[in-house]
């Protein structure tokens, strides 16, 4: 079996990486190191992964077609598609920018699963494309029409266009969207990572709002056991939740940080940021129903797991 999972050296790619070669896969991992955050961090996050022989590093753009037409051959069985410019608040500042990435980096990578017939096709979506939606635990069915952030918009936009492939060349498609994935490798630019080197190092944390906006946190481990039975479950067109279905406000993860840490936290309260959503809460039901999804992890023990990686040297500082 081989795939090719684009977004490799990330957070989420790495750790699916080596859990396919683990689970017997040949893996190709695309990425292109992208300075959204330190690449030296990303080559470390794939280091394990390059000494297994059975794994190929593809250094390339999404939007390069001809580096991705090499990167995909005949004989791959499954494209997962991670790769994508990240962040809320940096794409009110680039909208054009995390369209480009977002929207026609994915168009590649269709049109090169079309044109080597690949039969299987994960996307790598987002919960925000809820915005603000009053209705929870957000389910699959609910509208989402209405994203608050060019990000959100470039996932929704996504789901569409891999609806449309589906729908014309029959590629098996299968539409993730993650909740506030944690853990070991977390990028440093979100809030557990953020949080808890500030408080490490005695400097104050940015708390957007009261602290009572919530976020359905969700724990790497269980995260990736979703996307190995969605690869091996891929058939016709499927959107699904992977979330934690626990939300917790700013303030309790605060004080779940600092019980993590053994440290408390002194606090900078500012003004809620543009795009920013109110809450995110997983209606797990459909991937409890058809992957066997079953996220386990409790968020004290998820964050003792990433304090361990974190004061172990996990992070770059």
């Amino acid at each position: 079996m081989k795939a090719v999972v684009t977004g490799a050296a990330g957070f989420i790619g790495s750790h699916l990486t080596e859990r396919l070669l683990e689970d017997g896969w040949s893996v190709v991992g695309v990425d292109n190191f992208d300075e959204f955050y330190a690449p030296p961090v990303k080559r470390r996050n794939l280091a394990r992964a390059q000494e297994n022989p059975r794994f190929q590093l593809v250094e390339a753009d999404i939007r390069d077609k001809a580096a991705m037409q090499q990167a995909v051959t005949d004989d791959v069985d499954v494209i997962v598609h991670l790769a994508a410019r990240a962040g809320v608040r940096p794409s009110i500042e680039q909208p054009a920018l995390y369209t480009d990435v977002n929207i026609n980096g994915t168009v590649v990578m269709l049109e090169v699963a079309r044109e080597h017939e690949i039969e299987k096709f994960v996307f790598a979506s987002s919960s925000s494309v809820y915005g603000n939606n009053k209705k929870v635990p957000f389910s699959e069915d609910d509208n989402v029409d209405f994203p608050i952030s060019p990000y959100a918009a470039t996932k929704k936009a996504g789901e569409l266009i891999c609806h449309t492939y589906h729908h014309l060349y029959g590629i098996n498609m299968t539409c993730l969207r993650f909740f506030t994935v944690y853990g070991p490798r977390q990028r440093p630019d979100l809030a557990i990572h953020k949080f808890a080197c500030l408080i490490e190092d005695g400097k104050p944390i940015p708390v957007y709002g009261d602290g009572s906006m919530s976020r359905d946190f969700t724990y790497i481990d269980d995260i990736i056991n979703g996307v190995v039975a969605s690869i091996q479950r891929c058939s016709g067109y499927h959107i699904y939740n992977l979330g934690e279905s626990r939300p917790i406000n700013v303030t309790g993860l605060i004080a779940e940080i600092e019980r993590a840490l053994g440290r408390q936290a002194t606090k900078d309260f500012l003004p809620v940021q543009p795009g920013d959503v109110e809450r995110t809460y997983a209606d797990v039901a459909k991937a409890q129903r058809e992957l066997d999804y079953q996220p386990a992890t409790h968020i004290a023990d998820g964050l003792a797991h990433f304090v361990r990686w974190l004061r172990a040297g996990g992070t770059a500082r």
